[in-house]
């Protein structure tokens, strides 16, 4: 129960607090000190106040107003009350959430994930970067881009700009890679002849120039002046900008008669690419001048060549039928300025999306092998074999040809593209010959250079006569890793045929490894033998390499045995020991290469084994390969 103590003039006196709850004792506040707390029930503020007034009306007044200052407070004081104890709550929940979580185990932010992926790959600069921003700026897709930006060193790179030209090489056996040789012949014949401020490649002329080379014909006005509009344009006399026109009689991907239109509007040299074949009239905002043939015969306006479309040629006598042709402009713009798209887009997307096949399926087998490089690069030659009677055959001038699309690509197991390779295939035969040439078998070759680690290569091929007739295929790739000190050897590689190439095509041409020539057999699966016939030759390839070289006479000392099998009966038929210095005595690497006639072996399963003892690192390693004689 509260007390109040009237006085002239306002309120004085104690106020006490009876019947504090939870056993609190009561509280007194003097007068003019704050009440820290308002205790009891608000209905014994108000009854207090009420008694008050009865009292004494003279100090009416002053006693509501003291009355509402009270009720004022202490409304203010429990609201406070309820925040403290909310926040003291949440505090609490916070800290038993934080001493649940453990730190190790809670998931990273965005900005930490993102920090550490940056920290993981090298930051691109030099001249990786200058060869994607400046060299290739115009040919490299957008795929291409994406996959290089995400390789994470230098040998990645390198592997990378090494596959790129040889995608592109339109000659694979030869030495010399053409189009990489014309592609800077453009870029320096571009920074020569149309720089304007900046480097020729960067001019619209340049990116023209370095994509398509030079134009079959161009009409050039290098300084404006007097020119009589075609009617297509409208017709009648004007003068010009400074202009070029372009014609190639046919661009792939394009089309045939293209014609490319460059404005220099600024008269300072830089041409740039136009749709707008009213932008090099130097008059057309100049009233009563370069009027079209219909404005000098009044039946058109020149302020109608501004009312709207993508060029302010005005109206004509063959004005309505260009209108219509706009949109094409736009879209032979988009082609002209795109990155060259992916030949076999359909089949990428059975690779990209997994897609499954609705047709009938086009079996195909495959190998893969691997070969040391460098200490940080293996050769993966990738071997696609089709049978011939899978092919569609079209025939044609007493010529039976089949046509085959190929896309490969392989991705690491967070699906980034660290190789990709395409090809067209064309297996010929005399049509009266094609009937004995479907027991045969076509075969496609491509070695790609990859870094040892664990990739996933996939591989999707269609018959061209037969668009509905396609194959995929996807595998792990596991390419091993060569250590220096350990002794290894390649892939052991069965072929029927085998030779030396000259020094001109070493490294050139497919199914070449070094200054060898050797196309491998394929079986359908790992578990299945490869198959010769007793009239064929049994030829084998196998590096080996890390043997040990006595510091004495600086040469190695290992004895090479090559051995065949009869898997049958366990009994060795062929057996044959070298030493390694009749090989190559000086060298901790080796090239193993034998060719042995199968005339002598009867029908059956076999294999062949090739074992090397190091007498200097005390190692020894073996590889066999089963096959079969017919």
């Amino acid at each position: 129960m509260v007390q109040v103590s009237p006085v002239a003039g306002g309120l004085s006196g104690n106020l006490s607090c009876h019947g504090a709850s939870n056993g609190q004792s009561a509280q007194k506040v003097s007068s003019g000190q704050p009440c820290p707390q308002l205790c009891g029930p608000v209905e014994y503020v108000l009854q207090g106040c009420y008694k008050v007034m009865r009292q004494n009306s003279r100090v009416f007044l002053s006693a509501a107003l003291g009355c509402g200052l009270l009720l004022m407070h202490g409304s203010r004081l429990q609201a406070q009350n309820a925040k403290a104890s909310s926040a003291d709550s949440a505090t609490a929940s916070d800290t038993s959430q934080d001493q649940e979580v453990d730190p190790l185990k809670r998931p990273r932010s965005d900005k930490e994930r993102f920090a550490a992926q940056k920290a993981v790959r090298q930051e691109l600069k030099g001249a990786y970067k200058t060869w994607l921003d400046q060299d290739v700026a115009y040919i490299i897709s957008d795929e291409e881009r994406k996959a290089f930006r995400n390789l994470s060193n230098d040998e990645e790179r390198e592997a990378f700009i090494e596959q790129f030209w040889l995608r592109r090489n339109p000659n694979p056996d030869s030495p010399e890679n053409e189009f990489r040789e014309e592609h800077y012949r453009r870029i320096a014949y571009a920074n020569e002849h149309y720089a304007a401020g900046k480097p020729g490649w960067k001019t619209d002329r340049g990116h023209i120039y370095i994509s398509f080379g030079a134009p079959d014909s161009i009409d050039s006005h290098p300084s404006g002046g007097a020119y009589t509009r075609p009617m297509d344009e409208g017709g009648g006399e004007t003068s010009t900008f400074p202009f070029e026109v372009w014609h190639y009689r046919y661009l792939e991907g394009i089309g045939e008669n293209i014609d490319i239109e460059f404005v220099d509007t600024c008269m300072c040299g830089d041409y740039h690419f136009t749709i707008d074949r009213g932008e090099k009239d130097a008059l057309s905002h100049v009233p009563g001048m370069g009027a079209t043939q219909w404005e000098e015969m009044g039946m058109a306006k020149k302020a109608d060549r501004f009312k709207g479309g993508f060029e302010s040629l005005g109206n004509g006598p063959l004005g309505s039928g260009e209108s219509s042709k706009q949109f094409d402009r736009i879209e032979l713009a988009s082609k002209l300025f795109a990155p060259p798209p992916v030949k076999f887009k359909d089949l990428d997307n059975f690779i990209s999306e997994h897609k499954l096949i609705e047709g009938p399926i086009f079996p195909f087998d495959v190998r893969t092998d691997f070969v040391r490089v460098t200490d940080n690069t293996v050769l993966v030659p990738i071997t696609v074999q089709i049978k011939n009677r899978d092919i569609t055959f079209v025939t044609k001038t007493g010529v039976a040809t089949g046509v085959v699309n190929i896309l490969g690509k392989v991705t690491t197991l967070t699906h980034k593209t660290v190789q990709t390779f395409e090809d067209t295939v064309e297996v010929e035969q005399p049509a009266e010959l094609l009937e004995k040439s479907l027991d045969r078998r076509s075969v496609y070759w491509k070695a790609l250079p990859l870094l040892p680690g664990l990739y996933r290569l996939d591989i999707a091929i269609k018959d061209v006569n037969n668009p509905d007739h396609i194959g995929i295929y996807g595998s792990a790739l596991n390419v091993p890793e060569f250590n220096d000190e350990k002794l290894a050897t390649s892939s052991l590689i069965l072929g029927d045929e085998m030779n030396t190439v000259s020094s001109h095509d070493i490294g050139q041409g497919s199914c070449i490894i070094g200054n060898t020539h050797i196309c491998p057999r394929v079986s359908p699966n790992p578990a299945t033998p490869v198959d010769f016939k007793r009239g064929q030759e049994l030829n084998f390839w196998m590096q080996v390499y890390n043997l040990g070289i006595d510091e004495a006479t600086k040469s190695n000392q290992a004895m090479v045995t090559y051995q065949i099998t009869d898997t049958a009966t366990n009994v060795v038929v062929f057996e044959k020991k070298l030493e390694s210095k009749d090989l190559g005595a000086h060298s901790d690497q080796l090239t193993l290469e034998r060719t042995l006639p199968i005339a002598g072996l009867q029908p059956g399963k076999y294999k062949v084994t090739i074992q090397v003892n190091d007498e200097i690192s005390k190692q020894e390693i073996a590889q066999s390969a089963p096959f079969v004689v017919q």
